[in-house]
């Protein structure tokens, strides 16, 4: 695994990914990412084999190619697109059954004769770019989080939401945001609620979890807008960066900022 991505705590759900990839400071080839994708078995939301293809060759929308052909398409030499190859990789349930919603989605608005993407297509896609999950045996630290009492969360009751509270990124254009991460920098969250033994499971164990109860979140009626996400400041999670080992990092409004109603 690359050091630089090694040291940030947040590309956990990523780690044994990039430990089974080049180690240089290149993203990964369509090569390296297509033995681990069908040494896993990895779907696409149609059920084809899936497979990291360059851009092209193909006069299927992006999300349609995927669903039908499980082509993915992923331009070389390009983090963004090879973090979103590695959230394949890492998460196949999840990103499965985002594929398959879009697909449905699509289809939908064409057999209503509507244009445009929609707002259901439009909250797909944010939590695929954006999104993480808030795994918390605690609902009173998950409603801190939508009341923006971040001081109380990651400073007054820091030891209980490490012990509580764990953050998996999801979103491939965070993880790429991540490699030099501006002030301010947000993931669009949903809470994933369990059980206090939880947290003792393996790492493995957590991840395999969380995907699984993210790609049921994405099946069915769920019908959320790009709002009804939690934002989420993704450097004031404990141990994200050195600099909020201290109560003064979470007095910055322009990171931590206060509750706007937004009325209907």
């Amino acid at each position: 695994m690359r050091p630089d991505l090694a040291r940030q705590p947040l590309y956990a759900p990523l780690a044994s990914c990039l430990s089974a990839l080049s180690g240089d400071a290149a993203p990964p080839g369509c090569a390296a990412l297509n033995r681990l994708a069908a040494e896993r078995g990895i779907r696409s939301g149609g059920d084809a084999a899936l497979r990291f293809v360059v851009p092209g060759g193909s006069g299927l929308a992006y999300e349609e190619r995927c669903y039908w052909l499980g082509e993915v398409e992923t331009r070389p030499g390009v983090w963004h697109d090879g973090f979103n190859a590695l959230t394949w990789l890492a998460y196949p349930k999840t990103k499965a059954a985002l594929n398959r919603r879009h697909h449905l989605a699509l289809a939908g608005r064409m057999a209503e004769g509507g244009s445009g993407r929609g707002p259901l297509r439009d909250a797909l896609t944010q939590f695929d770019e954006c999104g993480a999950a808030v795994v918390c045996s605690r609902l009173d630290l998950w409603e801190a989080i939508r009341c923006h009492h971040w001081q109380e969360v990651f400073w007054t009751r820091r030891a209980e939401t490490m012990n509580c509270l764990q953050v998996f990124v999801f979103g491939h254009a965070s993880f790429d945001m991540l490699r030099s991460p501006h002030l301010g920098l947000c993931a669009k969250a949903l809470l994933l609620h369990v059980a206090e033994d939880w947290h003792g499971l393996s790492p493995a164990m957590q991840l395999e979890d969380v995907d699984s109860r993210l790609a049921l979140r994405f099946a069915g009626d769920f019908s959320a807008r790009s709002r009804d996400f939690q934002p989420l400041p993704l450097l004031g999670i404990p141990g994200a960066t050195p600099d909020n080992a201290c109560p003064d990092y979470y007095r910055d409004s322009r990171q931590f900022r206060p509750l706007r109603l937004v009325r209907e």
